[in-house]
């Protein structure tokens, strides 16, 4: 592809150089210059208008390709979690995974650490890395025996590979639907205390301190995870975390009339975790903000709270929901795209999520204080399963390119 294009009079957000007027010229597939420059003769030109101009989202740990969906919430690359129908746990089914999305997204596979997600023998891991892994991960499970967690980060700390935890204690958490608390009681749901989070996150952290691997926790949602977290990366211990905007703008009042919209996994938490994990994002110890992707039909959903799927479609909504933070003055802009797309990328080793020159030409042009309402009926999804059915946001995008192709 060798289309030049000029995207001019836009407010440049880049992680990494901060926020700037100017502009961004795209040669190919590749970002050739920002800021001020000489546009090219014959150069498509689009006139920002003073918008946002900013790197696309790279989705760490979505569990369905949606592309109707990413596209429409700024998303260009996903990880995909290893927990698909057959597991990525063979370097046949990582290979296919990498390619199907293309050329209107990058998938980048997250290969299963045992094979089947079983967590007891380890998956070929060097072989999976050379067919397009780009991580390895526990699925949506937790890895009960230690002594296998400790080979899997071991061998994936060898191969330069980051491990992708599930952190939730199964013993403890059994086969609860909720946050033990006065809500699951007077609801009559299934609890488990919120101590299995952070058990398990204390495991896996020693762990990882002691083989050296790098960790990166998908989800952390209570106040004592966040500590453990904070203390290691004090400690130098080579772990990193993440959230989705459920769990930092939503408690377990969420659900109360009995939505199984708010069925997640890990479970909403008590509203005293909430604001831990508001304080964690603005603190720096959040690395990376995530949709958690994973929409579930009326079969999953029309169910009596107990008996439905967990999981939520997060894709459309993630950004929308995510400026909220900067609103609200927890985060600058920049750093909120560090949490969306740079920080991701260095996670999955791509070099992407900044506005510098030689970078993929992955590029999002935002209106941050454009209106709408979230209607779970009116999403592009595959299917419209969001606790924020009916919240009035802010931010859309306008325009999206991936390489220098125009997605949107």
């Amino acid at each position: 592809m060798n289309r030049t294009l000029a995207l001019l009079n836009a407010t440049l957000v880049c992680p990494v150089a901060g926020v700037s007027k100017g502009g961004v010229l795209v040669a190919g597939d590749r970002i050739a210059a920002t800021g001020l420059f000489e546009v090219p003769e014959g150069a498509e030109r689009i006139d920002c208008k003073g918008k946002l101009l900013a790197p696309a989202i790279v989705d760490l740990g979505v569990f369905a390709i949606d592309l109707p969906a990413f596209h429409a919430g700024g998303i260009v690359r996903v990880g995909l979690m290893p927990d698909q129908s057959p597991v990525l746990d063979n370097p046949g089914l990582v290979q296919r995974a990498a390619l199907i999305g293309r050329p209107d997204l990058w998938i980048h596979p997250i290969a299963a650490a045992t094979r089947g997600l079983a967590g007891k023998d380890l998956a070929e891991m060097a072989i999976n890395r050379e067919a397009g892994a780009r991580a390895v991960g526990t699925g949506a499970r937790w890895i009960a025996d230690s002594g296998v967690m400790r080979k899997v980060l071991a061998y994936a700390g060898d191969l330069g590979l980051t491990v992708i935890a599930h952190a939730e204690d199964a013993g403890v958490a059994g086969a609860a639907v909720a946050t033990a608390g006065e809500t699951a009681t007077r609801m009559g749901l299934p609890a488990a205390p919120a101590i299995a989070e952070p058990l398990a996150i204390a495991r896996d952290l020693m762990l990882a301190e002691d083989t050296g691997a790098a960790l990166h926790i998908r989800q952390v949602t209570t106040a004592a995870g966040f500590d453990l977290v904070r203390a290691a990366k004090r400690r130098g211990v080579r772990v990193t975390c993440g959230i989705t905007p459920a769990h930092l703008f939503l408690s377990d009042i969420a659900m109360s009339d009995f939505r199984t919209f708010a069925r997640l996994s890990p479970p909403l938490r008590a509203e005293s975790d909430r604001r831990a994990a508001l304080a964690a994002v603005q603190d720096g110890t959040i690395d990376v903000l995530c949709s958690g992707h994973e929409p579930r039909g009326p079969e999953a959903k029309r169910l009596p709270f107990a008996d439905s799927d967990a999981g939520m479609a997060g894709a459309e909504t993630l950004l929308a929901l995510a400026l909220g933070l900067v609103r609200d003055e927890l985060v600058t802009i920049d750093r909120l795209f560090a949490l969306l797309a740079l920080n991701p990328a260095k996670l999955l080793g791509v070099p992407t999520g900044m506005l510098t020159p030689g970078a993929p030409a992955d590029v999002l042009l935002l209106d941050e204080h454009a209106p709408w309402q979230i209607e779970s009926d009116r999403l592009v999804a595959k299917a419209g399963n969001t606790p924020f059915d009916g919240l009035p946001v802010q931010g859309k995008v306008l325009r999206l390119f991936k390489g220098g192709a125009t997605l949107v």
